[in-house]
């Protein structure tokens, strides 16, 4: 009796312990194939779509932090946040109001951090005074984080040609130095990348500048900019960018040098430029490099499709892995130029749920996508006491100034191909006003549809000096009226509007506005000072290219 209840009892063990392994079993197959999931997760370039030039980058423990040039619009330099290099969030930007010092053209911000203090160097212009262009100069902020906020400490060097993309580390003996080109190209002279040591606390420079390089290869021609070092191994590296960088014209390429200490000798890679054009993008450059917590190397830097409409969209941020020559020099996507698809740095690929942007104005703040030229800053906020409205008004009297954008607040054009829709409170607006929706470049090249106290509806366009209505359209007593604008191959516009949102009347025809580069889908006001627009929505929809 006893050995046959033993038995039984061993029997039972048997079959829980087996029921065990199976489980155990099991539990290692599910996680061995979410981990092959996980490890075969792919994105796409564009990491961010729409106008993202100049790109810089900075890993903070688990977060990724970037600053973008801004340009002409406000807040000036846009700060993003992710988690995996691939998904970003717009988060803010490093300053809501210039610097009293800087007049404008807020380009190349590179993120820095030292022994637990953020530095961001900057490009602006100087104000040198009314009817004067304003000298280009580095200069330098802190903050304690890289959302901010950010102090600012002004220019650090201001050379009479132009002073422009810095960069800082330290060198190999632990003194800190500045690195940032001379604007040659400017002037038709060379474009030297020097070198110079800075105080301990980052804010001055000190001692002598040495040149590291300048333009005199041939696949550079006029310059060489957009240096970023980086220590890897026995060497510092330099990637720099050369030739022309924007526009229609442009031919940007990206290159490599190297050396065992910071002022050099520094070797050029005799298989420069190591990121070229490709079949699907064009003129890459202007990044800056990262690191995962496995050791990977990524660059981030700036591109052109190769499309029609890529210059209406603008410079494009895209991602790719750095490998290692046998020979110790870095290599992106084998020398192919960047690429359409990779590997998910973390195993994370892109999101598929956030292609469309829309604001309903339901927050005290606006939304930090949204910009605005920096003439118009003060123009735009947020009315939350009747159910969320953003309110747009001139600064100034604009009805005979500017008859169509006397204020402008937008989101970068996230694509080439797009619709945009908002809801306008007609009723609000007084008989000389004018509001509504645009494709906006900057003030003398944008077109679009809008709205007037008098009634009607207007679409216009303005090319340069050339301002001209093209359709127009009664809509007498309409409350309420939802604007709308579908683009197609970043060139061709058409517009229609509604009473109801579901009853469209088209407002003229096709229009063809090729002229527009690196857009904005903005909101504007036009007419009296303090005559508010009041918008109650805004919803931008990406029509995307197949993959």
């Amino acid at each position: 009796m006893g050995r046959a209840k033993g038995q039984a009892n061993g029997r039972q063990a048997l079959a829980i312990s087996v029921r065990v392994l199976r489980a155990l079993a099991l539990a290692l197959f599910v996680q061995c194939c979410l981990l092959s999931v996980r490890a075969q997760a792919v994105y796409h370039n564009p990491v961010m779509a729409g106008d993202y030039p100049d790109p810089t980058v900075l890993r903070v423990g688990a977060d990724y932090w970037a600053l973008v040039t801004t340009g002409g619009w406000a807040p000036h330099f846009t700060i993003l946040h992710s988690t995996d290099l691939v998904n970003w969030r717009t988060v803010g930007a490093a300053f809501q109001e210039k610097p009293a010092w800087a007049k404008g053209d807020f380009w190349a911000p590179e993120l820095i951090e030292d022994r637990g203090q953020f530095y961001l160097y900057y490009t602006a212009r100087r104000d040198d005074g009314p009817n004067k262009k304003g000298t280009l100069c580095v200069a330098v902020a802190t903050a304690a984080q890289p959302a901010g906020p950010w102090t600012d400490h002004g220019p650090v060097v201001c050379q009479d040609i132009g002073s422009i993309d810095a960069f800082s580390l330290r060198d190999e003996r632990g003194q800190r130095y500045l690195i940032w080109k001379e604007d040659g190209n400017d002037r038709n002279e060379p474009t030297p990348i020097w070198a110079q040591p800075l105080t301990e606390d980052g804010l001055k420079l000190t001692g002598k500048r040495k040149e590291l390089i300048r333009n005199d290869a041939p696949w550079e021609r006029h310059v060489v900019e957009g240096a970023y070092v980086l220590r890897h191994g026995d060497y510092f590296y330099l990637f720099y960018s050369g030739n022309a960088c924007c526009g229609r014209g442009c031919n940007y390429a990206l290159g490599v040098a190297r050396a065992k200490k910071l002022l050099g000798p520094w070797e050029k890679y005799a298989g420069n430029p190591i990121i070229g054009a490709n079949a699907a993008w064009q003129c890459p450059g202007h990044g800056d490099v990262v690191t995962t917590p496995d050791d990977g190397y990524y660059l981030l830097y700036h591109s052109y499709r190769q499309r029609a409409d890529t210059f209406n969209v603008g410079r494009e941020a895209v991602l790719d892995r750095i490998e290692w020559t046998d020979k110790g020099w870095p290599a992106v996507n084998r020398g192919g130029g960047p690429s359409n698809a990779a590997s998910a740095p973390v195993g994370v690929g892109e999101r598929t749920d956030d292609d469309e942007f829309f604001s309903g104005f339901n927050s005290a703040q606006l939304d930090a996508a949204f910009q605005w030229p920096m003439r118009s800053e003060q123009s735009a906020h947020v009315d939350t006491t009747h159910g969320g409205f953003l309110l747009l008004a001139p600064e100034k009297q604009g009805a005979v100034e500017d008859a169509w954008t006397g204020a402008v607040v937008g989101v970068r054009a996230p694509a080439g191909d797009y619709v945009a829709t908002t809801l306008l409170d007609a009723k609000a607006l007084q008989p000389a006003a004018r509001a509504g929706l645009a494709a906006y470049s900057w003030r003398d090249a944008a077109v679009g549809i809008a709205a007037g106290g008098d009634g009607k509806v207007y679409v216009w366009r303005r090319e340069g000096r050339d301002t001209r209505t093209l359709a127009t359209a009664t809509v007498s007593n309409a409350p309420v009226l939802y604007l709308r604008m579908t683009v197609a191959g970043g060139e061709t516009y058409r517009f229609a509007y509604s009473m109801n949102g579901r009853d469209w009347s088209e407002a003229g025809t096709p229009v063809s506005a090729g002229y527009i580069e690196a857009a904005h889908v903005a909101l504007t006001a036009a007419g009296p000072a303090g005559a508010a627009a009041r918008f109650d929505w805004l919803r931008v929809k990406p029509n995307k290219h197949p993959r």
